[in-house]
């Protein structure tokens, strides 16, 4: 079961899951950070660039996000026009899918969407779709004919994996709000000005609340009041269900950072290095196009060169590998540099380890291949910052280089 640990520490809030007493998951949200994964807005095109077939949307004054016209071919168009095509001047509403990183603008998308704890609601794709995590093929149908009559004339729901530990009527609930959402925000879009802010996401500690699976989380606790009020009112408005488990640390003299060690914890998930139990290690690095795992013998080598060993080290480094991509929340391509290994029995025994690891990740994380230089490509869905990025801002307080 897990537990989810959120605290402020000067100017950031600290978002941090455990899973059985293993810190899997870290978040980093400055307080006084504008966030705008997941806002949508009434924007306008100020640029198409045909060579790369996409373009630039104003959302606010002198903000400008990419807008992919690959995947987005249809649009909401706000100033009564009726074409399809896309040109210079059109205002038209978009969500941002996609934070800016380092030199890149932020993403939006005309796919506008809602999300709650069980279900997605859509504004440009009238279809029903079930998360590819719920593998049962009954529980998919049932999932999707509970939704069916729920669902609009022109809106589409996709069906979270949350939804297979819950209720039905907590679904057919959470259905019904969504599509009430969905029509009143469609209808308020229609008639503000252009740059507005129509709908403002969540902070990023009340998603991480939203977006854990039920039987996941058996706690929520914070020690800082304002957080615990905010808590408890997103609670009891969208996840009745989940108020017992919200507690508040009442003990002045020991903060949660101090009982949970997380300040320590940040600058070790910031670490380059990283040590297994054999006295192998990895070597993480984050360039500007993916990242790149070294997995090292290290300390280990002196016991034995043998390929079985070489095999338990590698298995050791798949397990961390894929609790650090969470921890981190390293995504794009990732290259991974095992250690050689002569059998194939011994590779293909790895990869189907490192697949069955990679499935526990609940952001979209897939096993590609192993290409002919031996070295294991995985990609991971671009969401929001990595973890490096969330807490570039704190490299003087935690004394250590962020490059």
């Amino acid at each position: 079961m897990g537990k989810l640990v959120i605290t402020k520490e000067e100017n950031h809030i600290i978002s941090a899951l455990f899973e059985e007493d293993i810190l899997t998951e870290l978040s980093v949200e400055p307080i006084e950070e504008k966030k705008l994964l997941g806002n949508i807005y009434t924007g306008k095109v100020q640029n198409i660039v045909k060579n790369i077939n996409a373009a630039f949307i104003e959302v606010e004054k002198g903000l400008l996000c990419y807008y992919s016209l690959d995947t987005n071919q249809e649009h909401i168009f706000l100033n009564g026009k009726k074409k399809k095509e896309l040109q210079q001047g059109d205002e038209i509403l978009v969500q941002v899918c996609r934070e800016a990183m380092k030199t890149k603008a932020p993403s939006v998308t005309s796919n506008i969407n809602l999300t709650g704890k069980y279900l997605v609601i859509t504004a440009m794709n009238p279809t029903i779709g079930v998360s590819g995590k719920i593998e049962d093929s009954l529980v998919r149908k049932h999932l999707k004919d509970l939704v069916a009559p729920y669902k609009g004339e022109h809106t589409g729901m996709i069906v979270r994996t949350n939804a297979q530990d819950a209720d039905d009527s907590a679904i057919i609930k959470e259905a019904m709000i969504l599509e009430e959402q969905m029509e009143t925000l469609l209808k308020k879009a229609s008639y503000l000005s252009c740059f507005s802010l129509v709908s403002k996401a969540p902070s990023g500690y009340l998603m991480d609340i939203r977006d854990l699976r039920e039987r996941n989380l058996n706690e929520i606790i914070t020690d800082d009041k304002e957080l615990y009020d905010e808590i408890f009112q997103y609670l009891m408005i969208y996840q009745p269900m989940d108020l017992k488990k919200l507690k508040f640390h009442e003990n002045e003299m020991v903060s949660l950072n101090q009982v949970y060690s997380i300040s320590h914890n940040l600058k070790k998930a910031l670490s380059e290095k990283v040590w297994l139990k054999s006295g192998g290690y990895l070597i993480i690095q984050q360039t500007e196009a993916m990242v790149v795992i070294d997995v090292n013998t290290g300390k280990s080598i002196g016991k034995r060169k043998s390929q079985d060993h070489f095999l338990k080290i590698n298995l050791e480094a798949a397990k961390e590998i894929a609790h650090q991509l969470r921890l981190r929340n390293l995504s794009g391509i990732i290259l991974v540099d095992f250690i050689d290994m002569e059998k194939e029995e011994s590779r293909y025994k790895l990869m189907k380890e490192l697949e069955r690891l990679l499935k526990e990740d609940r952001i979209k994380t897939s096993l590609i291949d192993m290409t002919k230089l031996n070295l294991i490509e995985i990609t991971r869905k671009k969401v929001k910052k990595p973890l490096h990025e969330q807490a570039a801002f704190l490299k003087d307080q935690l004394e250590i280089s962020l490059s």
